[in-house]
């Protein structure tokens, strides 16, 4: 890249800034700072506006030697993909639904059958509703029980803001039943009766509603007025129960009303008690609930549907301290039990009428299993996804009674991809305090895993969500030029169970950085990698892991991605009003407390940049996004290019888009083929298209 990116003017006006936007002063738990770029939460500022698009503008123009790269870097990956294709349809009701593509539209199109043979019947063309629109995502889509009527919600911003429109399947005509705000829906036995739940402005779910299809007239059933609090509305897959959960993050409570019955009133299972979550599922005569109440890692009992209070809890499965229950998916005759062990997903499957339970074997030391689309309760047939670093996408079939494992579908990988090409592992960094931190890597086989490898680490640590290792044909790009790719899973996750988590939240935060930079730390130290071969990146609250570990160790990595980062922390959870914030106290902490305050004031990313030298860093933010907000990245640089004291480029990239990007499937590519070649600049790996093509034919 050019050396010029220091001349950057980011201010648009005339002056520098304290000449055109007085500085705000922030005063917090007896502490005061200065704020000089808090206008840039301004929303509705032309100033802003053209801030943004200079900054923008300017990520393109110190990119544009990398054209060449990123055209070549997005044909491999388009050339990668089957454009036309149709996934695995599923059974729902009488009609069997499934989703394709067409090669040259951007979104999926989602149709049924009544059977394999039967004429297709397009119920949602996502390219045609996307016409005039920059964004489009799909929320909910919940079909009648009598396929007659389908419920289906859209994003047109990414602002995550769903309008619900019904359509009569019959003629495909649109009700006029438009309901804004909408966060879930689910339909009643009777066919004319739906359940909604929307949002208050600060983006909370926290009503639900009652409607009959053509009355005009929605009733307000009830309201959570604790603002730590959300809920959403279920249906079981016995279809006999609808559920109402309210949740915060350590606390619910789970109301229930009989399908058939949709006039009557939810009623509670076991009211909320400070601390316990418990949620609920359905068959025959019993209620099955998971709950944390004798321990983090959930255990799993069950109770009369006549009398469903914890007074009447059976224990079916005991909490362990090893391993933790993240859900069940229960049948007519089986009980799929899906826990986590040793950082790795396993299905525990048990026969209801015999008692006898076996797990699902999987062939591979690092994998990543989810349960599928299973809508059909009367069925030994059970259906997952599975797939890992070398293997794509797959779904199987796994008949729980006869224990046959059949293949529906492997993602299709078009060229010449060898999955022996590449070797996956798990590793592990010894944390300060002794901890062992998991590292799940992938690299070509021929590479010597000591040779100082050029390397992308990615981190995330939050919410108690375990990042799952997963197949990407977009990653291939990297690794087919020599590029190895790695997970650290710090704590903050969900990798090891509940405990995971709560030792990198709250006070423990910082044992997420920490953990990042051991990691980072062993993998230079074992020869795997180099400080001046290591990119690192992270998402959202990986985007605030990487910004704290860049303030703590900058001189550590050759360059960092980070995408709509949450890197304004003490600002953001000062303001109730955004989305998020309150019921966020519980992961963060609440800078109103002084002691919390002191937790995140000591490694907030925007709060802690200091006069160093940073690596080359690239930034991404959505100006529509709605859970982490635009001005956050773009304060975050702002500050950043005024303090850093180094010449080494400092990217801001701006989209219109929601928290994940674009949402058209080219519009996602050449957003990767950007990153890619940002990385393989950082790497000293730049290459043309034909030395690109060079390269992966001597590989």
């Amino acid at each position: 890249m050019t050396d010029t990116a220091t001349t950057f003017d980011p201010w648009v006006s005339p002056g520098p800034p304290s000449a055109r936007k007085l500085p705000t002063l922030v005063a917090a738990q007896g502490e005061t700072f200065v704020d000089n770029y808090a206008w840039l939460r301004e929303r509705e500022n032309p100033d802003v506006l053209r801030h943004l698009q200079a900054e923008d503008e300017w990520a393109e123009a110190v990119m544009s030697p990398t054209a060449k790269l990123q055209s070549c870097l997005y044909e491999e990956m388009l050339g990668r993909i089957r454009e036309t294709d149709v996934n695995v349809p599923w059974r729902m009701g009488a009609w069997l639904y499934y989703s394709r593509t067409e090669e040259g539209k951007q979104y999926p199109i989602i149709c049924r059958k009544r059977d394999e043979n039967a004429e297709e019947e397009i119920l949602v063309d996502l390219n045609r509703l996307a016409e005039g629109h920059e964004y489009l995502a799909l929320g909910d889509f919940e079909v009648s029980d009598d396929g007659t009527l389908l419920a289906y919600s859209l994003d047109f911003s990414g602002f995550r803001d769903h309008v619900l429109f019904i359509r009569d399947l019959r003629d495909g005509k649109l009700l006029e039943e438009t309901i804004e705000h909408v966060s879930s829906v689910s339909w009643a036995a009777d066919g004319r009766t739906f359940f909604y739940v929307t949002e208050d402005e600060a983006k909370r779910p926290c009503r639900a509603w009652r409607r009959v299809v053509g009355s005009g007239v929605s009733e307000l059933l009830l309201e959570e007025s604790d603002e730590l609090y959300r809920m959403w509305i279920t249906r079981s897959r016995s279809e006999a129960y609808l559920f109402l959960s309210i949740a915060s993050a350590t606390t619910s409570e789970v109301r229930y009303l009989e399908a058939d019955r949709p006039e009557g009133e939810f009623r509670v299972i076991e009211p909320r008690a400070e601390g316990v979550e418990y949620y609920v599922d359905h068959r025959g005569s019993r209620f099955w609930i998971l709950t944390d109440d004798l321990g983090k890692n959930f255990r799993l009992v069950n109770a009369p549907v006549r009398n469903p209070g914890r007074c009447s809890w059976d224990e079916v499965l005991p909490h362990r301290a090893d391993v933790k229950i993240e859900e069940i998916e229960i049948f007519r005759g089986h009980l799929v039990v899906v826990e986590r062990e040793s950082g790795l997903d396993q299905f525990r499957v048990i026969d209801l009428e015999s008692g006898e339970q076996h797990r699902i074997a999987f062939p591979e030391p690092i994998y990543s299993a989810a349960a599928g689309k299973n809508r059909v309760f009367e069925t030994t047939r059970f259906r997952l996804a599975y797939e890992s670093f070398v293997t794509p996408l797959t779904i199987f079939e796994y008949d729980m009674k006869t224990r046959k494992m059949t293949l529906l579908k492997e993602t299709e990988v078009v060229g010449e991809f060898d999955p022996g090409r590449y070797v996956s592992e798990r590793l592990f960094a010894t944390a300060a305090d002794g901890t062992r931190i998991p590292i799940s890597l992938v690299r070509r086989r021929d590479l010597d895993p000591a040779g100082k490898n050029p390397m992308v680490l990615y981190g995330y640590g939050a919410y108690g969500h375990a990042l799952p290792v997963v197949f990407s044909s977009n990653r291939l790009s990297l690794l087919d030029r020599g590029v190895v790719y790695a997970i650290a899973h710090v704590r903050g996750g969900g990798e090891m169970g509940k405990g995971w988590h709560d030792a990198g939240r709250m006070e423990n935060k910082r044992n997420s950085f920490t953990d990042f930079i051991a990691v980072a730390e062993h993998l230079i130290a074992t020869g795997a990698t180099a400080r001046d071969s290591l990119v690192i990146t992270g998402a959202s609250a990986g985007g605030l892991l990487i910004g704290a570990v860049l303030n703590e160790r900058p001189e550590l990595f050759a360059g960092a991605i980070l995408h709509v980062p949450f890197v304004d922390v003490i600002n953001t959870m000062s303001d109730p009003s955004l989305p998020l914030t309150v019921g966020e106290y519980l992961e963060w902490g609440n800078p109103n407390v002084e002691r919390e305050f002191r937790w995140m004031r000591a490694y907030d990313p925007y709060l802690n940049i200091r006069r160093a030298d940073y690596p080359p860093m690239l930034v991404h933010t959505s100006f529509n996004d709605s859970q982490v907000m635009y001005w956050e990245a773009a304060k975050y640089v702002a500050r950043l290019r005024d303090l850093k004291t180094d010449d080494n480029p400092l990217l801001l990239k701006v989209n219109m888009a929601g928290h994940g990007g674009a949402s058209g499937r080219y519009d996602l590519l050449r957003e990767e083929a950007f990153d890619l070649a940002f990385i393989l600049e950082r790497l000293g790996m730049r290459a043309t298209c034909e030395r690109a093509e060079e390269d992966l034919r001597s590989a």
